[in-house]
C-alpha cells in the first residue's frame, strides 16, 4: 500500500509555532511516527508553503499507483478552491486532517472548502489526526 502525506503551509514549523495549539511534535517526528505505526505502508511525504506546489503534487498522482492521500492543507483549507479541484481529479480516497479542532477556533477557521471533496475529515487530535487518517485509508482499501 502506498500513501501520499501532504503537509501544507507552516507545518514545517511544527513544534515551534504555537505549541499550545499545534503541539510539540515536529514534522519529522510526525513522519517517523507514521512510518513506525504502519510498517507495511510505503509513504511519500511532501510539505510546501506554496499552493501551486501542492496542486502540482496532487496533479502528478492522478494516474499513479498511490492508494490514498492524507492532506493537512493548513490555512489553504479555508479558501483554496484550486486545491479542492486538484483533489476532485483523484480517483483514490483523500482524508483531510488537522492537528487542532478547527471548529473550536476563530470563525474564519471553521469552514473547509476541501472537506466536501474528501472521503473524510479528522481534526483536533494533534499528531494522532494523521494516524487516524492513514488508518482510515488502510481500512478502506482492505475493505474492513
Amino acid at each position: 500500500m502506498k500513501i501520499l502525506v501532504i503537509h501544507g503551509p507552516n507545518l514545517n514549523l511544527l513544534g515551534k509555532r504555537e505549541p499550545t495549539i499545534y503541539g510539540e511534535v515536529t514534522l519529522e517526528q510526525v513522519n517517523q511516527i507514521l512510518i513506525s505505526e504502519f510498517p507495511d505502508v510505503e509513504f511519500e511525504f511532501f510539505q510546501s508553503n506554496h499552493e501551486g506546489e501542492i496542486i502540482d503534487k496532487l496533479n502528478s498522482i492522478v494516474e499513479s499507483d498511490f492508494d490514498g492521500v492524507v492532506i493537512n492543507p493548513g490555512a489553504f483549507t479555508h479558501y483554496s478552491y484550486a486545491i479542492r479541484d486538484a483533489i476532485s481529479a483523484l480517483k483514490i480516497p483523500v482524508v483531510e486532517v488537522h492537528l487542532s479542532n478547527i471548529y473550536a477556533r476563530e470563525d474564519f477557521r471553521r469552514h473547509s472548502v476541501i472537506a466536501p471533496v474528501c472521503r473524510g475529515h479528522i481534526a483536533g487530535f494533534g499528531y494522532l489526526s494523521y494516524i487516524l487518517g492513514v488508518e482510515s485509508i488502510v481500512k478502506l482499501k482492505k475493505g474492513t
